[in-house]
């Protein structure tokens, strides 16, 4: 994605944002239909014709609590724009790193709308990702090799570097002149032109985008929660994943197409054209976020958004290590010094939140069991009580230790 943000233009233009999120919403659609199709074909009888097929479908994609997922449908396209602005305006690894903090939206919204517990080790996890986050937002030190442009020397944002040899001399000048734009005339728009042909960095408006990005995640992630595993009753029949995934798709083609493509960018693509800018980078960019997206959905409902958060923090890595080895990125001392930290944080963070618990794994440790009727139990797991551990693992009971430390 950041890439095809700053890549060189195609066609002398950039394309547009609101159209790739309509396209990841399509693609999304089209993947969920096809395994949706395929899950409602294999519960019906082989000689059932495809008006029955497709009839099944519909009745299972318009149940009476569709109308659910266009919340979360709506905050996910918000979303999705937001991270469009965010990695237009920050380099890959910091966005993946600041993005970050929906582990932390995420956890609070999972107590205050699921009444989610979470253990002092998960809560120590949590805070172990937020310190390393707050590690990458520090400022490094300037690069004495880098280059101001004349724009930062005019703005008093840069410091003049003097050369101290010739061989220095020769070198700045060679960068320098990489900065330098031959002009033989104007014209209108010369400005826009420029911009989109140089795109420059704002580091506040992509920080401010990520923060609102993580608080949307957080609620929608939870929301879409909590509506994939409410216990199904007579007016609510069961519906799978996929189902789910195709009314979430759906409902997500409304705000993308109208409020993004139509009234965002709709002057501009009734003169440009809606597929102005695309190359193959921002096809692959397009279909990798909307394959991660079902990818996540998927997650979601076989494990919860916690463990999701926690398990994409490694994604980080690679997009740090995939920005070096494709695109040439630098590794700069002051970058992976930075982002050093943060690593060996979410590692440690990831191992708490997924190591087994030794209530679970069965210790000589004495504990008292509370189920939600109240009633108090105490068990000795040298017996190892399988019913508690399966009723443990169903959220059933709640252990408070009563010896040892």
């Amino acid at each position: 994605m950041h890439y095809s943000r700053i890549m060189p233009l195609v066609g002398g233009q950039r394309y547009f944002t609101s159209t790739a999120v309509f396209l990841n919403e399509v693609i999304k659609l089209a993947i969920s239909l096809t395994m949706a199709l395929y899950d409602i074909s294999a519960n019906l009888p082989s000689s059932s014709t495809a008006t029955a097929l497709f009839s099944s479908l519909s009745s299972a994609v318009f149940t009476g609590d569709s109308w659910k997922l266009a919340i979360p449908a709506m905050l996910y396209t918000l979303q999705n724009s937001l991270q469009y602005v965010a990695i237009s305006n920050l380099d890959a690894a910091t966005f993946q790193v600041t993005y970050q903090l929906k582990i932390l939206t995420t956890a609070l919204f999972s107590v205050t709308m699921l009444g989610r517990t979470l253990s002092t080790r998960k809560w120590l996890s949590l805070v172990l990702l937020m310190i390393g986050v707050a590690i990458v937002q520090i400022p490094s030190g300037p690069d004495a090799t880098s280059i101001p442009t004349l724009k930062e020397l005019k703005d008093g944002q840069a410091d003049l570097h003097l050369p101290r040899s010739l061989e220095e001399l020769r070198d700045l000048g060679s960068l320098a002149a990489a900065q330098l734009t031959k002009r033989s005339a104007t014209y209108e728009g010369i400005d826009e032109d420029f911009a989109a042909a140089n795109p420059q960095f704002n580091a506040s408006i992509g920080l401010a985008a990520v923060i609102v990005a993580c608080i949307l995640s957080g609620l929608a992630g939870v929301y879409f929660e909590k509506v994939v595993k409410d216990k199904t009753t007579a007016s609510t029949p069961n519906v799978s994943v996929w189902v789910r995934n195709v009314q979430l798709s759906f409902y997500s083609l409304f705000p993308a197409l109208f409020i993004g493509v139509i009234f965002k960018d709709g002057e501009n693509i009734a003169k440009s054209g809606f597929f102005v800018g695309y190359n193959w980078v921002v096809w692959a960019a397009i279909a990798m976020q909307a394959t991660g997206g079902v990818v996540v959905a998927l997650v979601v409902n076989y494990a919860d958004n916690i463990a999701k958060n926690f398990a994409t923090s490694i994604s980080i890595v690679i997009s740090f290590l995939a920005s070096v080895w494709f695109f040439g990125a630098t590794i700069q001392t002051n970058v992976s010094s930075t982002l050093s930290p943060y690593f060996s944080l979410s590692i440690w963070g990831i191992l708490l939140l997924t190591q087994p618990r030794s209530a679970v794994e069965g210790t000589t440790d004495t504990y008292r069991r509370l189920r939600k009727d109240d009633n108090w139990r105490e068990v000795d797991f040298k017996t190892r009580d399988t019913d508690w551990r399966v009723k443990a693992l169903e959220g059933v009971w709640e252990e408070i230790r009563v010896d040892g430390t």
